[in-house]
């Protein structure tokens, strides 16, 4: 599954929507995303699972790049 995290560069600063960046990753669940950023101490807002026509709608976005971690 694809999924769309909405995040901040680090997680000891205070959130700022306007700082908001984000990120595609594929994973199992939204858990085994969480658990695939956490070296990276992001401050993850949200995750968004994508399907269907939601995901071709992104694909269509120039920044759409699925990263993959191990």
């Amino acid at each position: 599954m694809i999924f769309k995290v909405f995040y901040q560069d680090s997680a000891m600063e205070a959130p700022v929507r306007e700082k908001t960046k984000v990120l595609y990753v594929e994973g199992e669940s939204e858990r085994d995303v969480r658990t695939k950023l956490s070296p990276f101490h992001y401050n993850i807002e949200f995750i968004q699972e994508l399907a269907g026509a939601h995901l071709e709608y992104e694909k269509q976005s120039e920044n759409f790049k699925v990263m993959q971690y191990a």
